[in-house]
């Protein structure tokens, strides 16, 4: 009953992951005390790519937790940063006060208007497209929130990388229980990261995934 997870913070000395408690497993690390063991093995997969001078990085969620380590390693790349966290709520926001200390620009817009714009992190992001000169975007969050910005970013011809997410088993590239549609890409072993415009060719992205069993689920 292994789970995969993102990295959030990473120095020489630790690292970190950030949790939402959604089922049993989350559940169950959320009520682990300091001086309990856990098993990780990894980190497997892609990363993202830095490029440019000057991006954008379009958070969801706990998507947020990978972009905030993506964060932290532009800035000691001399890269600006606009990031914007898109949470459902206020008590969903992440992140907001670290990304402050480390001077980095945050905007925040919530879908019930709790706190920040309300409205979608994509909305946003359109704005900045239009009025910037924006070298690239990255982003992890809500599938669909994600197809918006790989096509936005089509669109304009802006360099572009996204962060998937599919239940994954052995995390190597063996088993097939995370590949998309009948291209054989395997999320775990040739993703997670990939290029906008490579995830809008398969055909489930947006549109469904696969539950535990491996029948499909609208997204």
């Amino acid at each position: 009953d292994e789970k995969p997870f993102s990295i959030s913070y990473h120095d020489n000395k630790r690292f970190a992951i950030t949790v939402a408690c959604i089922g049993s497993f989350t559940e169950k690390m959320c009520s682990l005390k300091e001086g309990d063991h856990v098993g990780i093995r990894g980190p497997y997969g892609a990363s993202f790519n830095l490029k440019g001078k000057n991006i954008v990085l379009v958070g969801g969620g706990c998507g947020c937790g990978p972009l905030a380590f993506l964060a932290d390693e532009a800035v000691k790349n001399k890269i600006n940063v606009n990031f914007i966290i898109g949470p459902r709520t206020k008590d969903a926001l992440l992140f907001l006060e670290r990304m402050k200390k480390s001077n980095i620009k945050t905007f925040v817009t919530t879908d019930d208007g709790s706190f920040g714009v309300k409205g979608f992190a994509t909305d946003l992001l359109k704005d900045f497209i239009e009025k910037n000169n924006i070298d690239a975007v990255y982003s992890c969050g809500p599938e669909k929130m994600m197809k918006k910005v790989a096509e936005m970013c089509k669109d304009k011809k802006i360099y572009c990388e996204i962060s998937l997410e599919r239940y994954m088993k052995c995390s190597f590239g063996v088993c097939g229980q995370c590949c998309m549609d009948d291209s054989g890409f395997r999320v775990c072993a040739d993703g997670p990261i990939i290029k906008g415009e490579e995830a809008l060719k398969l055909k489930e992205f947006g549109d469904y995934r696969r539950d535990a069993s491996g029948k499909k689920v609208k997204l």
